[in-house]
């Protein structure tokens, strides 16, 4: 049941009480920490990196030609992040569901937890990242702090929109009707471009309206993430409270296997929302932009790092508590693993395939090389994102409930750690094959696709070997099923 305060009104206890709250927790998350020191040079790196991005441009690319992307620039971080927003169903929480509903967390504090975690996910960061560099090499570092104001305001509306869309899906209402709301953020996108080229005196002041206006958002934000909180979650009420009539057993325990991990993955709210976004978005802007073949020869990865990133990467997380009970079982552990597999398998399968047929719609006739390279990519980066899934989920388990539409498999540092890992294996191999399919070297695009595919291969054996060993999985099991 709800348990909102009845008003959604703020007051300002209210706002001190959530921020003394969100402290707290956060001090709980670093209590809690299994690697501390990873964790503070993980950061420290990625504040290395955001500082490059905002300094290294300006000396290193003349930037007489870019004043052109500033705009749309500016108007791509508002879109990933409102959509990003929407589909998580009001951002990330800072604290899991279970054990958040034992404590007294409002929901403002919940709304400025996913705020302070909005920054730590790859998309975010990648968008940043390009935004400063960009924006370094149009104005110098003085048009940094207009960026960064603007990546804050962004990132506040978004948080504004997700709680705004999460409302009408509890109302039963399409949730991306919410997403006009953007357009707060696309129409002074403009007046922002010509602000970073301008004088100090602009500049100042552009900083200034940016924060006053993300003030305000996050202000709106908090009142709507209250309104929220007072009403029922419809998707994850229906998944939960529906009934399945009983179907005849398969002839295998592999196919037991199979057809229980797929139910497990279509049942729970985000990964059919993560997996039906990441398979229609990049296709439908293939299909928007007309992208060429050797373009696309790009999008299997996107889609496949993005995919694993919902459940892959903590690959037992579907099973809980009841990975107690599967370990039970009279089945072999190799049959077990192979059956979770295949299911992750078939996710990014799919994924990448309707991402691929929605981009070849306008993006002519291939040539061989072409052809061969797009449909060895998507098997290069299914593999590759597999073998990194088998291992990663043995080596770091985590305990968590992916019942709620915005949990996430892994804390949120150990996800940007895995995304940008993924993201650079296979843009590397995308563009490896697309490099040799443009010169129409397709004898060179099979033999470095059977090169990678056996990397995989040999990766995934050594991970199913592991999972074999008794001591090892027993170690895995106590973990998931606390």
């Amino acid at each position: 049941m709800p348990t909102a305060r009845s008003s959604p009104e703020l007051s300002r206890p209210e706002v001190a009480r959530a921020l003394a709250d969100v402290g707290h927790l956060l001090r709980f998350r670093r209590a809690t920490l299994r690697r501390p020191r990873a964790v503070g040079l993980a950061l420290a790196g990625l504040g290395a990196v955001t500082l490059a991005a905002a300094v290294l441009p300006a000396l290193l690319v003349p930037g007489d030609e870019l004043d052109r992307f500033v705009r749309p620039a500016l108007a791509a971080v508002v879109l990933v992040a409102v959509i990003g927003a929407i589909a998580a169903g009001g951002g990330r929480e800072l604290l899991a569901r279970d054990p958040a509903s034992v404590l007294p967390i409002s929901p403002v504090t919940d709304h400025l937890g996913a705020l302070l975690l909005a920054p730590l996910s790859a998309g975010w960061l990648i968008q940043a990242w390009g935004l400063l560099g960009l924006v370094s090499a149009v104005a110098g570092p003085g048009g940094t702090p207009v960026a960064l104001a603007w990546l804050v305001a962004v990132t506040a509306l978004a948080q504004a929109v997700g709680w705004a869309g999460e409302q009408l899906r509890r109302r039963g209402t399409l949730a991306w009707l919410s997403a006009p709301l953007a357009g707060l953020g696309l129409l002074p996108a403009p007046l922002v471009a010509d602000a970073i080229g301008a004088g100090p005196p602009t500049l100042v002041f552009a900083v200034l309206a940016l924060l006053g206006a993300t003030a305000l958002l996050v202000a709106a934000g908090g009142v709507l993430a209250v309104a929220t909180a007072r009403l029922v979650p419809r998707d994850e009420a229906r998944r939960e409270t529906a009934t399945y009539a009983p179907r005849p057993l398969p002839a295998s325990d592999l196919a037991l296997l199979r057809r229980t991990d797929r139910a497990s993955v279509w049942r729970s709210v985000p990964l059919r929302r993560g997996t039906a976004l990441l398979a229609l978005a990049p296709g439908s802007v293939a299909l928007a932009g007309a992208l060429a073949w050797s373009s696309l020869v790009l999008l299997p990865g996107l889609v496949a790092s993005g995919c694993v990133l919902l459940f892959g990467v903590n690959l037992w997380c579907l099973d809980g508590r009841g990975m107690l009970w599967r370990e039970s079982l009279p089945v072999a552990p190799r049959t077990v693993l192979l059956a979770r597999a295949l299911v992750l398998a078939e996710v990014l399968l799919g994924a990448g395939t309707a991402t691929l047929i929605l981009g070849a719609i306008r993006a002519g006739r291939p040539t061989t090389a072409e052809l061969l390279a797009v449909v060895l990519a998507l098997l290069v980066v299914v593999a590759q994102s597999l073998s990194a899934a088998l291992r990663w989920s043995h080596a770091h388990p985590y305990a968590v409930d992916l019942r709620s539409a915005r949990a996430t498999p892994a804390p949120p540092l150990a996800m940007v750690g895995y995304s940008l890992r993924l993201a650079v294996a296979t843009t590397l191999s995308g563009l490896l094959l697309a490099g040799f399919a443009g010169v129409g070297r397709a004898d060179l695009v099979a033999l470095s696709a059977a090169l990678l595919l056996a990397v995989s291969a040999v990766r995934i054996v050594r991970a199913a070997r592991r999972w074999s060993d008794p001591v090892r999985r027993a170690a895995v099991v106590a973990v998931v099923a606390a």
